[in-house]
């Protein structure tokens, strides 16, 4: 049964136990705070409220939140702040192959707002960021979750060209919520830029998106064909959380049984799919890599 939120809108009432997590190391959370902050780092944990900050802090790990903390779009579901971004940071990139020795990172997901001031979109300053990565831990693989770049080609083919181990895009929605959710992206666009680097055949090719936000099943079971059918490897699906009253509200906290469900779909049609309420873009991004990578090189001995 829905009940009104805060501002009167039809939402699914209380979270559900499912939806609870136990305090973090507060220690711990001091401790990866400064090592960034003393960096001017961002990360995506923090500006994203993330769920899971105080799990991936307490383990040493984090998703560096490239190019800034404020993004040139305004998404109904995003925490991270928007408005006019300040110049490119040119020492970033080596502040982040800093951070990364430091934490020891075996894996590093490096994601970015989105920045449309610039006129390769960023595309550059991730090749760079990449480059200072595998020169300062040339054993680390590499996770890239990028914005659309304008859908230019050309500004992906310069992340591409880095040939980071997992390229990730989250499409966020399924299509019929786009103008609700992101109307200042496109679904034909982020659809174009997962194939696109599916055509490249160098990345394992990674995309997400959020349930709770008012899509069906059947929408849910269209949009993993299409990924599919992009040449999509791996798939991310969780639960939609409202960052704040000024956002999306949450339409339904679904169940676990139906993140079962989903997941048993996508891998019907040949996709790894990590299906559940806490599961993010970059959670557990390492332990996703290494099966996806197992997959591929399984894939590659029938051949």
């Amino acid at each position: 049964m829905s009940v009104p939120d805060e501002r009167g809108e039809a939402g699914p009432g209380r979270k559900p136990e499912w939806l609870k997590k136990p305090l973090p190391d507060a220690q711990a959370l001091r401790r990866m705070e400064k090592l960034l902050h003393d960096r001017s780092l961002h990360t995506v944990c923090e500006s994203a409220l993330c769920p899971n900050m105080g799990e991936c802090f307490t383990k040493g790990t984090a998703t560096f939140l490239i190019m800034g903390d404020v993004c040139t779009r305004c998404c109904a579901f995003c925490a991270v702040r928007t408005g006019r971004p300040r110049a490119l940071d040119p020492t970033e990139p080596e502040h982040v192959a800093d951070a990364v020795a430091r934490l020891g990172l075996r894996h590093v997901v490096i994601t970015s707002v989105t920045r449309d001031d610039l006129a390769d979109g960023g595309a550059g300053h991730y090749a760079a960021t990449m480059r200072a990565v595998r020169a300062h831990a040339p054993e680390a693989t590499l996770e890239v979750l990028t914005p659309d770049f304008g859908g230019r080609e050309g500004d992906l083919d310069k992340v591409l060209a880095e040939a980071p181990e997992v390229f990730n895009h989250n499409v966020e929605t399924v299509p019929r919520l786009y103008g609700t959710v992101r109307p200042q992206a496109g679904f034909a666009r982020s659809l174009a830029v997962l194939r696109h680097a599916a055509s490249s055949g160098s990345s394992i090719v990674k995309t997400g998106w959020m349930v709770g936000l008012g899509e069906t099943q059947g929408e849910v079971l269209a949009l993993l064909e299409q990924v599919a059918g992009a040449g999509v490897d791996v798939v991310t699906i969780g639960q939609y959380l409202r960052p704040s009253k000024n956002h999306l509200a949450v339409t339904e906290y679904v169940p676990p049984e139906v993140f079962a469900r989903y997941q048993e779909w996508g891998e019907a049609l040949g996709l790894q799919v990590h299906a559940a309420p806490f599961v993010r873009s970059s959670f557990q991004a390492g332990e996703s890599f290494a099966r996806a990578a197992g997959r591929r090189r399984g894939s590659a001995a029938c051949w």
